[in-house]
């Protein structure tokens, strides 16, 4: 073979190595643009009917499809599959176009019992390769979500829209600040924030007839009666000692919304006494190991979180995702799991 014939054939290989991959990057764009917010939002309400109608043969699963509940892989057809019985009237829905992920925020029925669901569907090529699912179990949660959960349908203005980055940003100074809060760090709120927390108003609550507004240079403990800003300012979130396993799974720049999972670690002892940023000492938090399960998701407007809304379950302490590694189970490192790792 020539000089010039291996030269060639070099350059011709490197051609079609270009083409391949510029076929397989378009390729991976097509497919992941095919299913639209329309197309998503029917995937979750198929998932839905199917597990009301106890048959999960009517969604398009992949036949290696893994499924978890509450953190627990389990086969088709167990948990929900077999309990769940009606929907509620809350809804909310973070359409991840970009990806294919979607997650989905709402009150349902199991055996006729109200209860709070959040499921993450990954959808590829018309199938779900993916899905998890969080149920909280209590009607009061549920019911408060009925009442007051919002449904978070705004399309947030061409011009304001943020990237899927920054968005990731803001929503992680969240948890950021609250881990370990000392009343320093940077808290992104907006001056109307509010989050809503089982069914219930975690900030912005009524004070009680009878009663005197905390105040938050003076108290013991954090006080649902103030804002989202005053909470973090006050430096009683402390007791929460990590937020891991940070998982983000949905994120929808249009509407300027993010979804996560995560898990709320409470290591009390001597975590629970702490000093205020005034110099106070204080003991608050549980006073055993505690971790919450999370599903939240956050509004986000001009780089400032306004809305929150979150469901959680107390689960065994340490637990892990079940879609984690043990060393991502244990860091506070924020993930995107729909987009690609950070």
């Amino acid at each position: 073979m020539t000089h010039r014939t291996q030269c060639s054939r070099l350059s011709w290989l490197a051609v079609l190595a270009l083409a391949l991959a510029t076929l397989a990057t378009s390729t991976t764009a097509t497919a992941a643009a095919a299913c639209d917010r329309a197309c998503l939002e029917a995937h979750v309400d198929r998932f839905l009917d199917a597990a009301i109608a106890h048959e999960p043969g009517k969604v398009p699963f992949e036949r290696d499809v893994k499924y978890t509940e509450n953190g627990v892989k389990l086969l088709l057809g167990d948990g929900i599959w077999r309990t769940l019985t009606a929907r509620g009237g809350w809804r909310m829905v973070v359409a991840d176009e970009a990806t294919g992920h979607v997650a989905f925020f709402g009150s349902v029925r199991e055996d006729d019992i109200p209860a709070v669901i959040a499921v993450h569907l990954t959808v590829k090529n018309g199938r779900i390769p993916t899905a998890e699912v969080f149920l909280q179990r209590n009607e009061k949660s549920s019911e408060g979500f009925d009442k007051i959960g919002y449904r978070w349908t705004e399309t947030v203005p061409v011009s304001e829209r943020m990237s899927r980055k920054e968005l990731l940003r803001i929503a992680d100074l969240y948890f950021t600040g609250m881990a370990g809060n000392d009343g320093k760090g940077v808290y992104p709120f907006s001056d109307d924030c509010h989050r809503i927390e089982n069914g219930n108003n975690s900030t912005n609550a009524p004070t009680p007839a009878g009663e005197t507004r905390p105040d938050p240079k003076t108290a013991e403990k954090y006080s649902g009666q103030w804002g989202c800003r005053e909470q973090f300012e006050s430096g009683l979130l402390h007791f929460v000692t990590r937020i891991r396993d940070r998982r983000y799974v949905a994120v929808d720049p249009e509407r300027g919304l993010v979804f996560v999972f995560a898990f709320f670690d409470h290591s009390a002892g001597n975590t629970r006494t702490f000093q205020t940023p005034g110099g106070r000492t204080v003991s608050a938090g549980p006073r055993q190991p505690w971790t919450w399960q999370i599903a939240e998701a956050f509004q986000i407007r001009k780089g400032l979180i306004h809305q929150i809304q979150a469901t959680m379950e107390r689960v065994p302490y340490g637990m892990n995702s079940g879609w984690s590694s043990w060393e991502d189970g244990l860091s506070s490192r924020a993930r995107d799991v729909a987009g690609g790792e950070r």
